[in-house]
């Protein structure tokens, strides 16, 4: 029975984006938007050049905002205030989800490679205000994003939790290596599974995959 492979886990952690919404709210499109703005007018660099920036930033250190930081200098304070400042008018609240969360037990945080004040306005368009008990941001990670283990240490040691007895959902494969490693539950939320030794679950439906928790835990 899949709940018997969370006996353990007192603690839950959410990433945030297209892990609490679904991918098809395309809020990455917004915001890929505005980083090429971004890098374009702070840069000096054609859109073209942006782009390619931003995608082998993403991909040689985790975020764009972490290739910024360590090849130019950047503040990150100015760029995560402009990237995030997009329509969530679009988001739906989830009442199913809501109420999977709610039932787990032990606590429950949202930990993203975004800010927390974005964080918490797509939490809230969720209908997800007052579910969790804490919120971190790329911020309280020193700017160190995921996939770095060194990131996930730096949340994981501010929230107190001790990561054997607890539990990861998150849309990008490579960000479950480390909490692998570091003993967590991993649970890969995506439309197609991607078989690795590092995930130990995969699901299509968040929501679905809490309600069945929820109904084996009673």
């Amino acid at each position: 029975m899949i709940s018997d492979s969370f006996s353990h886990v007192n603690t839950w952690v959410f990433d945030l984006d297209n892990t609490l919404y679904p991918p098809q709210a395309r809020l990455f499109d917004q915001i890929e938007v505005k980083m090429a703005a971004w890098v374009m007018e702070t840069l000096g660099v054609d859109r073209a050049e942006a782009d390619r920036l931003r995608k082998l930033y993403w991909a040689q250190y985790g975020t764009t905002l972490a290739g910024l930081m360590r090849e130019h200098g950047v503040d990150p304070g100015p760029y995560l205030h402009h990237v995030h400042e997009i329509d969530l008018s679009h988001l739906e609240p989830d009442p199913a989800l809501a109420a999977g969360i709610e039932a787990l037990p032990g606590r429950r945080i949202v930990y993203t490679n975004g800010s927390r004040p974005y964080a918490e306005r797509v939490v809230a368009a969720r209908g997800l205000a007052g579910v969790f008990d804490a919120i971190y941001g790329v911020e309280h990670a020193g700017f160190q994003p995921k996939p770095e283990r060194a990131a996930f240490e730096a949340i994981f040691a501010t929230d107190g939790l001790d990561p054997r007895a607890a539990a990861m959902f998150e849309d990008d494969p490579r960000n479950l290596a480390a909490p692998h490693e570091m003993g967590m539950r991993t649970i890969h939320v995506a439309p197609d599974p991607t078989p690795a030794p590092h995930i130990h679950h995969h699901t299509a439906d968040l929501a679905d995959f809490l309600g069945a928790l929820s109904v084996a835990r009673n």
